[in-house]
């Protein structure tokens, strides 16, 4: 048993990359803000969640039109237990996240709503173009009316301070922070399978647990610095925004592809463990989401990964 040096290397400069450009697309969230004069809650839940969504769209993708869209469907929803129970679990254990039951409104039902509709679907062990479609439409409603609401909310047009950025430089960095993320998450998941294998762990194992994790790296990034920089609103708006577009867009691409073979037991396990983790990130009648919560996701998580591998 020996780690080759390459993949050390890899999931080395992974965390190094993850970083600079987690650093560099939080920036440029809250750019965007003062641009586009809309809350921060908004771009996070929009522009950011669909950014950091970028990889399990390209893997739902490609896997559906080589005739394989059940791992599209598998990455897409394993990736939104990854985002609440192991991301946000592993936020909440750095403090409580201030909040009120005001801010989860209808992006947290519709959170909620959605794998209870996409378990609908795979009773009969398949999720059908149709309902594919159905799932993308409504998608499409929900943007359209989140993007109403944005401009509703929109302030008046502010002079930018000495050390703000031009929207040049705003979009210039965020392209270049999302790229940074893309490629840490490929590295990551390259280097450490290249790990797991000098260890003979099942490529099974690999992939439940590592390729959701590089897949939610731009995700994990996103949420950990915002809540060191005391933007606990982008963490939260980038998580739920990310499940939606995950859970309706993502899945709904893949179907209209391909219809998607769903075997209801293991869908409605990582459904079940999806609504459960949402279900605790709702805050306590004093707004907040305290950091006994995160223990709570991880424990979770640890449970979703186990009876996954065991089942």
């Amino acid at each position: 048993m020996s780690i080759a040096l390459d993949d050390l290397f890899a999931v080395l400069a992974a965390v190094v990359l993850a970083a600079v450009g987690g650093e560099a697309f939080l920036k440029s969230i809250l750019g965007a803000a003062i641009h586009l004069r809309v809350p921060k809650r908004v771009v996070a839940v929009t522009l950011a969640a669909f950014a950091t969504s970028s990889p399990e769209l390209t893997v739902s993708s490609v896997a559906a039109l080589a005739g394989q869209p059940q791992i599209g469907l598998g990455d897409a929803l394993g990736s939104n237990v990854v985002n609440i129970a192991l991301i946000f679990g592993l936020a909440l254990l750095y403090g409580a996240v201030p909040t009120s039951r005001g801010d989860f409104g209808r992006d947290y039902y519709l959170a909620l709503a959605v794998p209870v509709l996409t378990l609908v679907f795979a009773v009969d062990g398949q999720i059908a173009r149709a309902e594919a479609l159905l799932l993308i439409v409504a998608f499409a409603v929900w943007l359209a009316v989140t993007l109403r609401q944005a401009l509703r909310e929109r302030d008046a047009p502010a002079a930018l301070d000495a050390g703000e950025m031009s929207a040049v430089r705003s979009l210039i960095l965020g392209t270049a922070g999302l790229a940074a993320l893309i490629g840490a998450g490929r590295l990551f998941v390259g280097g450490a399978t290249g790990i797991a294998s000098a260890f003979a762990v099942d490529t099974y194992v690999v992939g439940v647990v590592l390729v959701a994790i590089g897949t939610s790296l731009p995700e994990l990034v996103t949420v950990l610095l915002s809540r060191l920089r005391g933007h606990d609103d982008v963490g939260v708006g980038t998580l739920i925004g990310s499940n939606l577009f995950n859970g309706l867009a993502i899945v709904g691409v893949a179907g209209v592809i391909h219809p998607i073979s769903a075997p209801l037991t293991e869908v409605a396990l990582t459904l079940a463990c999806g609504i459960a983790a949402l279900l605790l990130l709702r805050p306590d009648r004093g707004g907040l989401i305290g950091r006994g919560r995160g223990v709570l996701l991880l424990m979770l998580y640890a449970g979703f990964v186990w009876l996954t591998l065991t089942s």
